[in-house]
């Protein structure tokens, strides 16, 4: 994979300040690189963001308290365990407050879903 110095400097800046929320992206970003290897990855409104063909399909975003794991078209998603939150036209997302989450809330479930829409 081609080096992305902006992708790289969030990482970055993301564990100096958070180390916990700094490996939450890298092991998000594996996930989504092995689910999706042809997926394109950007920094955009924040956060590491990852589309096809130019099309947002998820990101990850760091807020104060968590991590918001955000699905472009969440709204289309089956979410049996009731865990997508957001009320708007489309997107929804997962908060992550510690690492337990990855695996409690089904995050690799809800990515290999969002790029098979």
């Amino acid at each position: 994979m081609k080096a992305n110095t902006k992708i790289d400097n969030f990482i970055e800046d993301t564990l100096l300040v958070n180390e916990d929320k700094g490996n939450t992206i890298i092991n998000f970003r594996e996930m989504v690189l092995i689910i999706a290897p042809n997926a394109k990855e950007k920094i955009k409104y924040g956060g590491l963001v990852f589309m096809i063909n130019n099309i947002l399909i998820c990101g990850i975003f760091i807020r104060k308290n968590h991590i918001s794991i955000e699905f472009s078209r969440g709204v289309e998603m089956q979410d049996t365990d009731s865990f997508l939150e957001g009320s708007g036209k489309y997107r929804r997302h997962l908060k992550r407050f510690q690492q337990e989450d990855i695996n409690n809330k089904k995050v690799e479930y809800y990515v290999k879903q969002c790029f098979r829409l």
